[in-house]
């Protein structure tokens, strides 16, 4: 063990928290992916291999990105950026249609769909923390420093919330997040949230997916309707909520044990967006603790990481990319407990899926090589060859 981390750089407790998380998620998706398997008449280990390559191609990307000095992300963020916003155009015109939702494009060659809100993610938060550090001797100023922020903050939310308004919304928080920690004033900010609050009922009310949006709102805050007895489960509009409640709490303190979910052959996507409800059930509401307590470590790695970065836009990027992967976490697992509308929100790191977990690890590998730059420091502090990493310089990358 300690020469495999010998050979990795920066904070050691987010190698372990992924380590640990990676490994959980391979018990938890092979756990839940027998109904799919049935479906689609496939053995359920070709699903876990699947997930087991992309799982390990993530950790080779993120191990790649922590390799990358920190400081390139602020040039890579430019061309994120141009690629992005005509990408999101073009999934909202020709992409791959669902459900009334065009989240996803067709990859040619390899044939294989590709999320684009999850490039974008990455994209807006490394472009803010670009953004912020280099304008923060006018970050008062209206015309030289809000607008041009505001701006890509709010092209990205609509183009994003036409087709996916939970990812969108989650988006939006970690930028208003950034935006205080960047020091714009509260009343920018609050100019931001108004804005943000009429995109957002633009949305809701006239976007192609409205329908949706507004029967999983009143689902949420429907406790009973006359006659709902009568209705059929399957078209109760709270159904999945009820369906993840009561998988829940049929896995009591301590659980059923690994493999032994009854609630993954009645939830929808038990394997993604209901994965924290199959955990829970075989492992009880101590490993969602547990669960819970892992991702609130990540993110206390991140803040103390923001605290020891010598350079404004390595705060910046661990806060932001810290922030969106907590926001993410928390939201998936606020759906499964009944404390938010349904959303479709995977949980990073553990649910199924490939473009998340992959975009997911490349900010994990941003936020190690902010760790690492760190590290060099302190070590060149000690030779007294280099200047003391205890204070944020802003203004500069």
């Amino acid at each position: 063990m300690d020469q495999i981390f010998s050979k990795l750089r920066g904070d050691k407790w987010i190698w372990i928290i992924v380590i640990i998380l990676s490994g959980w998620s391979l018990l938890a998706v092979y756990s839940s992916v027998g109904t799919l398997a049935y479906k689609e008449g496939k053995g359920t280990e070709l699903y876990l291999f699947k997930h087991f390559s992309i799982i390990a191609i993530g950790i080779v990307l993120m191990y790649l990105s922590h390799k990358l000095d920190y400081r390139y992300y602020a040039g890579i963020s430019k061309l994120l950026m141009i690629i992005t916003i005509p990408l999101l155009l073009f999934t909202l015109i020709g992409g791959n249609k669902v459900n009334d939702a065009s989240r996803w494009v067709t990859i040619p060659v390899i044939n294989q769909t590709f999320q684009t809100s999850d490039l974008a993610k990455l994209a807006l938060i490394t472009f803010l923390a670009r953004m912020l550090s280099r304008k923060q001797e006018d970050i008062k100023d209206v015309k030289k420093s809000f607008v041009p922020i505001m701006g890509a903050v709010c092209l990205v939310f609509i183009l994003i919330a036409w087709a996916n308004l939970s990812t969108a919304l989650m988006l939006f928080g970690t930028s208003v997040l950034l935006l205080l920690i960047g020091r714009i004033s509260f009343k920018q900010i609050a100019i931001v949230c108004v804005g943000g609050g009429f995109l957002l009922a633009l949305v809701i009310l006239i976007g192609p997916r409205r329908a949706t949006y507004l029967s999983r709102i009143e689902g949420f805050f429907r406790t009973e309707e006359p006659g709902a007895a009568d209705v059929p489960f399957q078209e109760d509009k709270n159904y999945q909520a009820n369906l993840a409640k009561m998988t829940i709490a049929s896995g009591e303190l301590f659980g059923k044990g690994a493999g032994n979910s009854v609630g993954r052959n009645l939830l929808p996507h038990p394997y993604s967006d209901f994965i924290f409800a199959i955990i829970i059930e075989e492992y009880g509401t101590v490993g969602g603790a547990i669960l819970l307590f892992l991702y609130i470590a990540l993110m206390y790695r991140c803040i103390r990481i923001v605290t020891l970065s010598p350079r404004a836009f390595g705060a910046f990027l661990a806060a932001g990319l810290g922030f969106s992967l907590t926001i993410q976490a928390l939201a998936n697992m606020a759906v499964a407990v009944g404390l938010g509308p349904v959303t479709g929100v995977p949980l990073p790191l553990v649910s199924m899926g490939g473009t998340s977990i992959l975009f997911t690890s490349v900010a994990l590998g941003i936020i190690l090589s902010v760790s690492r730059n760190i590290e060099e420091l302190k070590g060149k502090e000690e030779l007294n060859e280099g200047p003391k990493p205890n204070k944020v310089v802003v203004g500069t990358i």
